[in-house]
């Protein structure tokens, strides 16, 4: 029972879809930086070296990039919420999940071959079930607040109603 109880709590904090990232991709990633009250969207390019879990909700990809001449990695979590999104902008063919080769190199010797690839395919992750549960939910707030707009107008309107008998009283007392 808590395992399947444990399964459900971590099926709900998966997104519904994550860009298909592989090892070898060079990759845009879109990450919400948060700084005192305000909040930003960092951009970290750079080559996928790894891709750990795909298919859980704790699935995580490393990406390296090189900045200033010292190589910087970072591991992203597929699902979480600070990751906005992430955009595939070069497949490379590589025969490794993970590519430490990577960290010994620099210049020629670290570039990967490239091969075509359908990158508005790969990046569109909508997902229509989503999209209609989201357009179903907006129309459903919509009609719930016109109806509380007619109810705060129909108040209003007996208000008025009110208020002029109350006038037409005190015109009638003071004539």
């Amino acid at each position: 029972m808590s395992f399947e109880l444990i399964k459900k709590v971590n099926e709900a904090q998966k997104k519904t879809a994550v860009v298909d990232a592989q090892s070898g991709d060079t990759v845009r990633v879109h990450q919400k930086i948060k700084e005192g009250a305000k909040e930003r969207i960092q951009i970290f390019e750079g080559v996928v070296i790894r891709v750990d879990r795909a298919n859980s909700h704790t699935a995580r990809i490393t990406v390296r990039k090189i900045a200033s001449g010292v190589g910087v990695e970072k591991s992203f979590l597929l699902h979480s919420p600070l990751v906005e999104k992430i955009e595939v902008t070069r497949r490379s063919k590589v025969r490794r999940n993970y590519l430490s080769y990577l960290r010994n190199r620099s210049g020629k010797s670290a570039r990967l071959r490239g091969v075509n690839f359908d990158r508005e395919g790969i990046n569109d992750i909508s997902d229509p079930e989503a999209e209609a549960e989201e357009a179903r939910l907006k129309e459903e707030t919509r009609i719930a607040a016109e109806a509380r707009a007619a109810e705060k107008d129909a108040e209003e309107a007996v208000l008025e109603a009110k208020q002029a008998e109350v006038e037409a009283r005190h015109e009638e007392e003071t004539v």
